[in-house]
């Protein structure tokens, strides 16, 4: 008796789960198709004045080299997208963090971890122009309606630009 009802949930869940992703993805398409945004509001993209390798090694050492930051993860999107067969420009990100700024604006909009921690891409396009990306940490407020940190988003705003900068060679 127990292995028949533990079958008939089971084959319950795999159904209820098929129905799920499948409705799922029909509500996708539909909020999907008619939305317009723009793809670069609430991103920061600066020029780099040297190679892609260079941007890249000097934005990891600036980051290793700041007492206060710690590096997360670091992804090859390029790499990943060889290992499937597929072609992708160089593109590389950078996720790191420090949780004594991090932890305030979640503690002001928990959905902020959504957006932490920081993340920087380096990408070249199809014109070998190198470029470095990141989120724009006024945009992050409005998207979280984060409130009462504004000296931390300011802190965060200028490091972000520095570390940039610095990469990017400006």
């Amino acid at each position: 008796m127990k292995r028949l009802i533990f079958s008939y949930l089971f084959i319950l869940t795999l159904f209820s789960c098929n129905q799920v992703v499948n409705d799922t993805s029909k509500t996708e398409q539909n909020v999907l198709e008619p939305m317009e945004m723009s793809t670069q509001k609430g991103i920061i993209t600066k020029e780099s004045t040297k190679n892609f390798d260079e941007t890249y090694n000097t934005l990891v050492k600036v980051i290793e080299n700041n007492p206060n930051l710690k590096i997360i993860a670091q992804l090859d999107h390029q790499a990943n997208a060889a290992s499937v067969g597929l072609k992708l420009n160089p593109t590389r990100i950078v996720m790191f963090g420090n949780p004594n700024l991090g932890t305030p604006l979640m503690q002001s909009a928990q959905t902020t971890g959504l957006d932490l921690p920081q993340k920087i891409l380096v990408w070249q396009d199809d014109k070998d122009v190198v470029r470095i990306s990141y989120n724009d940490p006024k945009y992050l407020q409005q998207r979280h309606e984060i409130k009462d940190v504004q000296e931390i988003l300011i802190k965060i705003s200028a490091a972000l630009d520095k570390i940039t900068s610095v990469a990017s060679g400006l």
